[in-house]
């Protein structure tokens, strides 16, 4: 019974969040925005004291419930081992305590040096994100358009077409390369990933070795079948010896399904069936990690501003900036490095095709703002309202169309105006905030060029996007080291 409820909910936890990471409408956001924040990193980053007690509690006094249930990345892995039909397919095998922890302390120092990017490569959360926005996204959107050119037949307009894009070719490679690499785990060994690389699963053992529930083996009723140890997805019941490491076990439920002597049953721990003793370093990795933690608000991070660069979409090339364009509430481009660990859920919910991943080795996958598809319209604010890291803080819409995230740049040499005889003044009929006015070129009154005032641009990339200039747009977008009010 037990099982059925972990496996029930565990479903509706996957579904609802993959939701969350395809929805275009903004629907999935504005109702299930609270599981991305209940996620243990982004709540760690966002410094979000309720969800990471919530967690803290479950997980000491259920076990590694966590990665069962609210885990995307977790569920999806048992979700692939479910399909390799044989029924006892597994063997215990000893942790590989030094691997775990020796992966634990470098993440937690990538943390400290300030390269979230860098660790959302294995963190759970993130990396489901990257997965599912990069390959089932755009399947989800054509999806969506076949159903809304059969409903418009029948002059139902309940659907509506989207655009539906790839992302670039590094992070679509680096995104399937995971997703193989973790489908070959899943499929050989269930919960390899898991319980060797992943870091939340490592910090989430230290705690679960202690917890107050979880399987235990009722040793008047064992038989030593083994089919406990078989049926263990996390390869973590020593059958032989009639003990459990806790620190691996994901209170899954399938060892007490599988037992035909009804000998495994969840209940309060007692000492036979506690966890394996380990070595006192595993502590000490515990309380490293916990006060370089504590620590990485000391240190300083070297800002780069290296162009990440795309593949030239449609026709327009994005510019050479000197300084990184980051959304609006994500306060400067150091403080979006930071917290940031490329879970894309902002790109993915961006109605306005405006931030796209990064390329760039320093911030790899982070999201940043680029203006060939769209600009940032001033009356929108989603990417802050879905950001679970607060990587881009909550910013009301008022609070959005009065923050300079950057300024427009005018290039002579790309100016139709200014070279030919043509006369184009779409960049200051369109700018929303009249931060353009059109000026005579050298005093002379029937050639005029555009120029920006300062006080009054944003940074929204308007004219950069409407300008008809190619290959490159005589207006662009320079942004801000750190953003303020106009």
């Amino acid at each position: 019974m037990l099982r059925k409820i972990r496996i029930s909910l565990a479903i509706l936890f996957w579904v609802l969040i993959t939701w969350l990471f395809v929805d275009f409408t903004g629907t999935a956001q504005a109702y299930l925005g609270w599981m991305a924040r209940m996620q243990f990193v982004p709540a760690l980053l966002a410094l979000n004291g309720v969800a990471l007690l919530l967690v803290a509690v479950l997980t000491l006094v259920l076990g590694r419930i966590y990665c069962s249930v609210i885990c995307p990345l977790g569920v999806m892995q048992d979700v692939i081992a479910w399909f390799r039909k044989k029924k006892y397919k597994y063997t215990y095998s000893p942790a590989k305590n030094k691997l775990r922890y020796i992966i634990l302390l470098v993440w937690i120092l990538i943390l400290v040096v300030n390269l979230g990017w860098l660790a959302g490569q294995i963190e759970p959360y993130s990396l489901y994100g990257r997965i599912v926005t990069t390959i089932a996204s755009p399947l989800y959107k054509i999806g969506n358009n076949v159903l809304a050119q059969a409903s418009e037949h029948y002059d139902n307009y309940t659907f509506y077409s989207v655009d539906v894009w790839l992302k670039s070719g590094l992070t679509l490679a680096v995104s399937f390369v995971f997703w193989i690499i973790i489908a070959i785990l899943a499929w050989r060994g269930g919960r390899t990933w898991c319980n060797t690389i992943c870091p939340v699963g490592s910090i989430l053992g230290l705690i679960s070795r202690h917890s107050i529930y979880g399987p235990v083996i009722d040793l008047e009723k064992c038989n030593n079948c083994g089919l406990c140890a078989r049926s263990c997805k996390a390869s973590c019941i020593d059958s032989k010896n009639h003990q459990i490491d806790m620190s691996r076990c994901v209170t899954c439920g399938d060892c007490m399904e599988h037992c035909h002597q009804n000998a495994m049953q969840f209940g309060k721990r007692i000492a036979i069936s506690g966890p394996i003793r380990q070595p006192d370093t595993e502590r000490r990795a515990m309380l490293t990690g916990t006060a370089l933690l504590a620590g990485s608000a000391l240190l300083k991070a070297e800002e780069k501003t290296v162009d990440g660069g795309f593949a030239a979409i449609e026709k327009k090339i994005k510019p050479e900036r000197e300084k990184l364009i980051t959304p609006p509430g994500s306060i400067s481009a150091r403080h979006m490095t930071t917290h940031c660990t490329a879970c894309q859920l902002c790109i993915n919910a961006c109605p306005n095709n405006v931030l796209r991943p990064s390329t760039s080795f320093d911030r790899l996958m982070q999201p940043e703002v680029s203006y060939e598809r769209g600009y940032c319209r001033p009356e929108c604010n989603i990417c802050s309202q879905v950001c679970p890291t607060s990587a881009i803080l909550p910013i009301e819409v008022e609070e959005r169309a009065e923050t300079q995230v950057g300024v427009a740049k005018w290039v002579r040499e790309n100016c139709i105006s200014a070279q030919g005889t043509d006369h184009c003044d779409l960049c200051a009929r369109k700018c929303p905030f009249g931060a353009i006015q059109m000026v005579p070129l050298d005093g002379n009154n029937e050639k005029k060029v555009p120029v920006v005032n300062e006080e009054k641009c944003i940074g929204c990339g308007a004219c950069e996007n409407l300008c008809p200039s190619r290959p490159f747009s005589a207006l662009y977008v320079e942004g801000n080291h750190v953003h303020h009010k106009i």
